[in-house]
């Protein structure tokens, strides 16, 4: 079953759909590669997806262990490598606000986190440069 269906708009962007929900996104190439960059660019998302991907996964562990994750923050930065241009590096910055989190529990959302499947389908030269503010 298809799950996204996308369209090129022309102009460097594309609309894609989520069959699912209806809800749908739009990229536009960053100003360095010829875009406007009015929007996420496909590399972006692809930072985005690990970051809310490792967000979602520790939810599901928060969940199971009965940890209050509202208001967790996620920085992501990413970095370019111009020959073969291609994503070298993301940088990702998880704050917990919780305070009370055990060093166990907080081991537990990190293993959570590294191994989400967006972190594990990744290629193993993209960089994955992680880590993890407690409180």
């Amino acid at each position: 079953m298809v799950t996204v269906e996308s369209k090129y708009l022309g102009d460097l962007r594309v609309s894609s759909k989520h069959l699912q929900s209806g809800v749908e996104i739009q990229t536009d190439a960053p100003v360095d590669n010829q875009g406007k960059g009015e929007s996420f660019s496909p590399t972006d998302l692809l930072c985005t997806a690990l970051a809310s991907c490792m967000m979602t996964i520790m939810g599901i562990e928060a969940k199971r262990l009965n940890i209050e994750l509202k208001g967790t923050t996620i920085k992501t930065t990413k970095f370019m490598n111009l020959k073969p241009r291609k994503v070298s590096r993301i940088k990702i910055e998880i704050y917990v606000p919780s305070p009370n989190i055990s060093k166990e529990h907080q081991n537990i959302l990190k293993e959570a986190a590294i191994n989400c499947p967006v972190a594990l389908s990744l290629h193993p030269e993209l960089i994955q440069d992680i880590n993890f503010f407690f409180g």
